[in-house]
């Protein structure tokens, strides 16, 4: 039995594809945290294992909605992503498998309607595949992973990932993931100056567009390497804006 798990909020450009993608499947748990579009009602027309809660973090959220799994197999997926036909078929044979514990799967994602193949974008494998009691979801606020214990492979067809629709996407999630990037980091005891905040952010711009080849991408590419340094950026900025705060207390 397989089970796969969701979190939203305010997913209504994406989440029927992605739950349309998935309705194969035994189980769909969806996990919802204040919504203010339609997202809630359009989940529970694929599924009745439909959850409105708060808000803890990605993690945290994450963690709740593989707790809610009976699947011996759980697949998570963002609301963003969709599984293919073909990946479809070769996740239903892995999980045959009486060996394998987990599998970490390719991620193919757009930026404003590009499929990109440089920039640090492919094939980014993710682990998302695994037996629900040998894995378990880290309590990271953001950039949570996925810790399986056992044995772990690689499956070859991509998920197909919607990263950013449009610019107006692209400012809404550096703003949402420089904030949540700033605090992890703050909370770790990290510190950072002026100088540094402007380092990292022309760094992140030369090592996306030059060294990790997004020039290769066209116009998206390029796209790609400023908002990548736009997200470091603002994020050791709120960071340093964290600092101040503190020392002002």
């Amino acid at each position: 039995m397989l089970s796969i798990i969701i979190i939203t909020k305010n997913e209504s450009g994406h989440i029927a594809r992605c739950l349309q993608s998935v309705s194969w499947a035994d189980e769909i748990i969806v996990l919802d945290s204040g919504s203010s579009d339609d997202t809630v009602s359009i989940c529970r027309q694929f599924t009745p294992l439909v959850y409105e809660t708060d808000w803890p973090g990605f993690g945290p959220q994450k963690q709740r909605a593989l707790d809610k799994a009976t699947g011996d197999w759980v697949l998570s997926i963002d609301a963003d992503e969709q599984i293919t036909k073909e990946s479809k078929s070769e996740i239903l044979q892995a999980i045959k498998s009486k060996t394998i514990h987990g599998y970490e799967i390719p991620r193919l994602s757009s930026y404003c309607g590009r499929q990109m193949k440089h920039g640090g974008w492919w094939p980014d494998y993710v682990s998302r595949l695994f037996q629900r009691e040998t894995g378990y979801f880290t309590d990271d606020l953001v950039h949570e992973r996925i810790i399986i214990t056992g044995n772990i492979q690689k499956l070859t067809n991509p998920i197909l990932h919607e990263a950013f629709i449009d610019p107006e996407e692209v400012l809404h999630k550096v703003n949402t993931y420089s904030s949540l990037g700033a605090k992890k980091l703050f909370a770790k005891g990290k510190s950072t100056s002026l100088s540094m905040v402007i380092l990292k952010g022309l760094w992140t711009f030369f090592r996306t567009y030059i060294l990790k080849a997004s020039i290769l991408d066209g116009a998206q590419g390029l796209m790609l390497a400023i908002s990548n340094a736009e997200g470091t950026y603002y994020k050791y900025l709120k960071l340093l804006d964290l600092q101040n705060k503190q020392a002002q207390k």
